[in-house]
């Protein structure tokens, strides 16, 4: 990986702390990583003048031709495979019993200060359901909220009782997923219900890949900078996404923070083409699924 992710991952970190929040370990990340994950030298570099942290360092112009990309993409992809999505539905109905789309919870882009008002209130929503927050020994005035919480929909590729035992990661050769769904996964058939999350504003084409609530806490805690990935929407595709794929080994993860933060510095219409079309190629070859 070049060294222009790992002075501007460095750099944000200095800003962050300068500022008095805590964010170490963020140029570290990347230089653990720098001689062992793929090279991304077709990814084009912005001279940025100071490092982005979130969305919101993006210029005006570049957001709403993100958004409008997002909708006319989405748009178009949905006319132009729609018999691919109503083949999926038979195929999966006719393989298997239950629904052939689902929906899981999963954390969006977080634009609130960690230690706002705001935050405090909302962090409420992932304090597990029935306990007495009184009485938990959580002090929600430091207790991360993490993201947006919002639906994800995706066709369906494992059993119905896939999570009886509560939510756990995809593993090699996962004894849950259907005969059709392992099939779904190496092309992402599976993640073309998304582009409906696109249209509603909930996801982006091109971003980080959304994170359960269930494992926000373990991950935020263990990886350095991981809460920081959340400064964009997450995207159906992604650097990470196709460099990384579906792995959700621990080393995975923090492989994925050093893709996305070079995503969120190096953020533009120009690489988002450039991630589309990579995409196209990890669909048709399957590389990186699981």
């Amino acid at each position: 990986m070049s060294t222009s992710i790992v002075a501007a991952t460095e750099s944000l970190s200095a800003s962050k702390s300068k500022h008095g929040v805590a964010a170490p370990g963020l140029g570290q990340i990347v230089r653990d990583y720098a001689m062992e994950t793929p090279h991304v030298e077709w990814l084009t570099r912005l001279q940025l003048n100071e490092p982005r942290e979130n969305i919101q360092c993006l210029p005006l112009s570049a957001r709403l031709g993100k958004r409008v990309f997002d909708i006319v993409a989405a748009l178009t992809m949905l006319l132009l495979l729609s018999p691919l999505l109503v083949l999926t539905w038979v195929a999966i109905r006719v393989t298997s019993p239950g629904a052939a789309i689902y929906s899981q919870t999963r954390v969006s882009l977080n634009r609130r200060s960690k230690t706002s008002k705001r935050d405090r209130r909302q962090s409420r929503s992932f304090v597990p359901e029935g306990l007495d927050r009184r009485g938990t020994g959580i002090d929600r005035r430091v207790q991360h909220s993490y993201g947006n919480p919002f639906t994800i929909y995706k066709f369906r590729t494992m059993r119905l009782d896939a999570e009886i035992s509560g939510a756990q990661f995809t593993q090699d050769n996962d004894p849950r997923i259907t005969p059709i769904g392992w099939f779904l996964r190496r092309t992402r058939i599976d993640e073309l219900p998304q582009l409906w999350n696109i249209l509603r504003g909930d996801m982006s084409l091109i971003g980080p890949r959304p994170e359960r609530p269930e494992f926000m806490k373990q991950l935020s805690d263990e990886i350095p900078g991981y809460l920081d990935r959340l400064g964009l929407k997450p995207g159906l595709s992604g650097i990470a996404q196709i460099l990384n794929g579906y792995d959700n080994e621990f080393e995975g993860f923090r492989r994925k923070v050093g893709y996305d933060l070079l995503y969120l510095q190096n953020c533009c219409l120009r690489n988002d083409f450039k991630i589309l079309l990579r995409t196209v190629r990890v669909v048709i070859t399957g590389e990186g699924a699981r």
